[in-house]
């Protein structure tokens, strides 16, 4: 697959799994992490949504910067800051105040994503940009493998000791990742040409291109149900991501190490689909297999629910449903939103977008520390009902192209 595809899109899928690998260590036991140094679930909702909105700013001036600075260098620049600052501080966090520093700090990682969005997208054939999706999604499945090894570690230091270890990992590897990535990738022809035109741009023309790019949004009624979808499907993975390794430690009662397993298990179900079921989907079916993926993620959270404590083969079935709900919508959301944005306003359109997916997911932390607390279930709930407006929102799309085909 890596063969197809070359430039920008090829050096950055490189040099991925030194962000990915470690990435994958410490994400599974990162609220859990927390919840041990003292922190409770409200303020674990807190300081999730907390970033969150310090997202919502970062996504906000991301296309005013990406354009100002060139992608390189603002992917390069607040990558630094954002990720290999913010694993620093996470290595040595004591309580509240050094994670809710930290999420502050994270939360300008949405200036890079812009730009590696970019970066990766603008030089690549529409063709083959469902196929760059597909083999980072790969990498990200790869990447799912090694969280076993922090069980590992976790069972022979125990849970805080090893989470420090595995956050000074990351800033290492990361740090190199991105320094490596930068010498080997280029600015984009259309990234240099924004750079010419931010030059002489002030801050009330910026706005006004910003005001431009709104007023085009509201027009286009397949971007607005496109994006939709994509906060909804947000949403409920901002809940999952910071709710999912605390409910199976705290309700589930799953020993701290043995959560590890279900990450290895998720990502064993995603090669097994990228090899033979991927493949066979044709790019005009997508918004079926979409469907199909986010049925298949309502159900496991149905199952989860249902699942009493110990029952480790109902979490299993849960996980490898999860894992083959995602990989059957999420590349293909990300290529129909890529694909619908053109490329000389990309940068500006990535950046709204952002924003009103972070408008609307912000409260998604407290939402669920709320919940969480009147009962463990309700966020999982919610999830479902998410995904379930999704489903709806998708078929209504459909109906729409179908009557607009006639």
């Amino acid at each position: 697959m890596l063969r197809q595809i070359s430039g920008n899109a090829r050096a950055c899928i490189i040099v991925e799994p030194l962000f990915i690998i470690p990435y994958s260590l410490f994400i599974t036991y990162a609220s859990v992490y927390m919840l041990v140094l003292g922190l409770t679930e409200m303020q674990i909702g807190l300081i999730t949504s907390i970033g969150l909105i310090v997202q919502i700013f970062s996504s906000f001036v991301s296309g005013f910067l990406t354009d100002k600075l060139g992608r390189k260098y603002a992917l390069l620049i607040f990558d630094l800051l954002s990720w290999s600052v913010a694993t620093l501080l996470w290595a040595i966090s004591q309580n509240f105040w050094f994670f809710l520093v930290a999420a502050i700090i994270n939360g300008f990682h949405k200036i890079p994503h812009i730009a590696w969005t970019c970066l990766i997208v603008e030089d690549t054939e529409k063709s083959k940009r469902a196929l760059v999706y597909t083999i980072l999604q790969l990498i990200a499945v790869i990447g799912g493998l090694f969280a076993p090894l922090a069980g590992l570690l976790i069972s022979q230091m125990s849970l805080v000791p090893a989470m420090r270890l595995m956050y000074f990992i990351a800033f290492l590897s990361m740090t190199l990742m991105f320094i490596i990535r930068h010498f080997t990738t280029y600015e984009s022809e259309i990234g240099i040409r924004k750079k010419q035109e931010a030059e002489k741009m002030n801050i009330k023309k910026s706005l006004q291109v910003y005001g431009e790019t709104v007023a085009n949004l509201l027009r286009n009624k397949t971007l607005l149900l496109l994006f939709s979808v994509y906060v909804l499907f947000q949403f409920q993975l901002v809940m999952q991501n910071t709710y999912l390794s605390i409910y199976l430690v705290d309700v589930l009662a799953f020993k701290d190490a043995t959560i590890a397993i279900f990450p290895a298990a998720s990502s064993i179900c995603m090669l097994v689909l990228l090899f033979i079921v991927i493949p066979r989907i044709k790019e005009d079916r997508h918004q079926h297999f979409m469907i199909i993926g986010f049925v298949l993620s309502i159900i496991a959270l149905i199952i989860l629910v249902l699942t009493e404590q110990g029952n480790i083969t109902a979490v299993l079935i849960c996980t490898i449903l999860l894992a083959a709900g995602l990989l059957l919508s999420n590349p293909y959301l990300e290529t129909a939103v890529a694909n619908v944005i053109e490329d000389d306003n990309r940068a500006n359109m990535f950046s709204i977008l952002q924003v009103i997916v972070l408008l609307f997911i912000s409260p998604a932390g407290i939402i669920g520390g709320i919940t969480y607390k009147i009962d463990p279930k309700i966020p999982f709930l919610l999830m479902a009902v998410a995904l379930f407006f999704c489903i709806g929102i998708i078929l209504a799309s459909i109906r729409r192209q179908k009557e607009l085909d006639k």
